[in-house]
């Protein structure tokens, strides 16, 4: 550990001398500009999707990292897996090779990330094509309609059922109200950064509505096969029928067009996703303690890749329709329950892996329920659970359990334990391949779902005067059955592998010392016992990983922001447990508040990793150094 500690201390040093300009100018700040308690005595957060109890982020049964929008539009990056590299335990790539950038939470375990549910105002956007992926999902809304970020480190099949077996990304985008008028964004810049973002919204006599549309595009990694380009519409519509009634109509197209395989091999090709979807939310207040909330949601995917040098294609298309009914009420002042059920489909076409016409559908129906009982006033328990059948797998259950103890004010103490499962794909339990007439891989079916116990401790702390807070959570996962491709002989297949614990400890700091200022650090420490590993197969976290952001905002508008990634050895998401390196990534922005009649904006320079280019996803594939500027104007 102390190799560790002095490694980190020697990649920190280049930002000693930013950190010294902060605080002076920090400093001179203070004489200018006098400081307000209101600056530190902000309401403690609310989160949404834990329990699915809006509860204060001291009474979560777990750890959560909340990034706001004010911290999206700070930090820089270009989509939401770029943002989760700032969250402790995560590992992302910038690579649209396994579909999307993706993010993974406790190590890059498969190419596709499929141990976590994405959630879009409580849509799942977790494709079920291929062996699963969230990639995909992450990019289903543009980063400036994101209202903020809610991040469960730890498991939450309690929850969401199979897909949360490793944690949930829930991202809230911003009501209609708040962003009534035209809004437009602008980026251009190095490697082909080609963003554009225009919106409009516009209130009526029951509510309120916006349209927006938007491309992300650049030249994608040094080695890949560039060029990527993402396009989006997306409408969502807030009414209130009556004073007790609300309904919600979101809806949205996206468009990827990305390069696969690495240039100049045979492998090399274009590839095209196309998603849409429809979702309408209705919620009813029964009563001063009871609300009623239904949803349903119906999205479809287009896959098209064709890898012409084997005679092959990964061509294919997914549905889902979900319906989901809540109910939350209180009984009593000291007990909360929420309540519900849910049923969704999924249906997957494709010939080319299934050797078939017909569509394969898989159907989910769950149970929840959650109960927060306040034991004392310093005492908040959190247990509930799930029931899923799955028409492939069968039955799975998922409990959890989670004592909060506010052992003083401000302090918060809590201890746990849970369990998830995650049962096979279609494409892990049925797929059927043959290249160039050859048997490549024919899954047996034989595979059974995964299981996992967590174990974990926390400590949340929020001191408004100091304005300081921080969050440390240990824990011991102990995965079971891990499904993993047999690769000793063709035709290949899925098996469960090997049983593992994933343990370690991870925390995060916000600390605002002055007017105006605002630092974030946090590490994880995470330790992977697989049996491949003890045999010398890389590590697929990394041991220790770290990030700090500096903030701060002068008297005269500038605003500067400083990200600093620093990861130790692990194996990259698409290196097929290969390989390992380490990164080490530094970004800086500077933004000019404008004024353009009764228009406000600010118009922003980015350059992302100041240091020396990094392997990403794939040893041949490389991250450089790319500076943009971005022009933004709001109503």
């Amino acid at each position: 550990m102390k190799d560790i500690s002095i490694a980190v201390q020697t990649r920190l040093t280049p930002l000693l001398g930013v950190v010294c300009l902060l605080v002076s100018q920090g400093t001179q700040a203070q004489t200018r500009l006098a400081v307000s308690e209101n600056d530190f005595l902000d309401d403690m957060p609310i989160v949404l999707s834990v329990s699915r109890l809006p509860q204060r982020l001291d009474e979560t049964p777990g750890a959560v990292t909340l990034i706001d929008h004010d911290m999206i539009r700070r930090s820089g990056a270009r989509d939401v897996a770029d943002l989760l590299r700032l969250v402790p335990g995560f590992q992302t790539t910038e690579s649209f090779e396994s579909v999307a950038p993706l993010a993974s939470y406790h190590g890059a375990l498969d190419r596709y990330a499929t141990r976590m549910q994405v959630l879009v105002d409580g849509r799942s956007v977790y494709s079920p094509y291929f062996i699963g992926s969230t990639g995909f999902g992450l990019q289903a809304v543009a980063l400036q309609d994101i209202e903020s970020i809610e991040v469960l480190r730890g498991s939450n099949s309690a929850s969401y059922g199979a897909r949360a077996m490793l944690g949930v990304i829930n991202i809230v985008t911003r009501h209609t109200q708040d962003t009534l008028g035209p809004r437009l964004s602008v980026t251009r810049g190095e490697n082909g950064v080609h963003d554009t973002q225009a919106s409009l919204g516009w209130g009526f006599e029951w509510g309120s509505a916006r349209i927006g549309v938007d491309q992300r595009a650049d030249d994608g990694l040094l080695g890949a096969n560039g060029r990527n380009q993402l396009n989006r519409v997306n409408l969502r519509a807030d009414y209130r029928t009556d004073a007790r009634t609300e309904l919600q109509i979101r809806a949205g197209l996206t468009s990827l067009n990305s390069g696969k395989g690495q240039l100049g091999t045979i492998e090399e090709r274009p590839v095209q996703l196309d998603s849409s979807f429809v979702q309408l939310d209705w919620q009813r207040n029964l009563g001063p303690d009871s609300d009623l909330a239904l949803s349903v949601s119906h999205s479809r995917e287009s896959y098209v890749d064709k890898l012409l040098s084997y005679q092959f294609d990964y061509d294919g298309i997914s549905r889902n329709n979900t319906l989901t009914a809540i109910h939350t009420f209180r009984q009593g002042p000291d007990l909360r329950v929420v309540w519900g059920g849910e049923l969704r489909r999924e249906s997957i076409m494709s010939k080319s892996f299934y050797q078939q016409e017909a569509a394969l559908d898989t159907d989910f129906s769950r149970l929840f329920g959650n109960l927060e009982w306040r034991l004392a006033p310093a005492w908040m328990l959190n247990a509930g659970g799930l029931i899923e059948h799955n028409s492939v797998s069968g039955e799975s259950v998922a409990p959890r359990m989670m004592l909060n103890w506010h052992v003083a004010p401000g302090h918060t103490l809590r201890a746990g334990v849970s369990r998830a499962f995650r049962p096979p794909s279609t494409f892990e339990k049925s797929a059927r391949i043959d290249l160039l007439g050859t048997p490549y891989i024919h899954s047996t079916g034989q595979v059974q779902p995964e299981s996992l116990r967590a174990q974990e401790l926390g400590y949340f702390a929020d001191l408004p005067h100091a304005g300081l807070s921080w969050d440390v959570r240990v824990f011991r996962e102990e995965l079971g059955g891990f499904i993993r491709q047999l690769n000793a002989s063709f035709p290949r297949d899925y098996a469960n592998d090997e049983d593992f614990a994933i343990t370690g400890g991870e925390y995060q700091i916000k600390w605002r010392p002055w007017t105006g200022a605002q630092i974030l650090f946090n590490q994880a420490y995470i330790d992977i016992s697989s049996v491949r590993e003890k045999t010398g197969t890389p590590l697929a976290a990394p041991k220790l990983a770290s990030s700090l952001v500096l903030m701060q905002k002068f008297a005269n508008g500038l605003d500067l922001t400083l990200t600093h990634q620093d990861s130790g050895t692990a194996t990259l998401h698409g290196s097929g447990m290969g390989s390992a390196v380490a990164m080490t990534r530094t970004d800086v922005r500077l933004a000019w508040p404008l004024r353009w009649g009764a228009r406000h904006g600010e118009v922003a320079l980015v350059v992302q990793n100041l240091g020396e280019p990094y392997q990403d996803y794939d040893p041949a594939y490389v991250f450089r150094r790319r500076a943009f500027v971005t022009l933004q104007l709001d109503n």
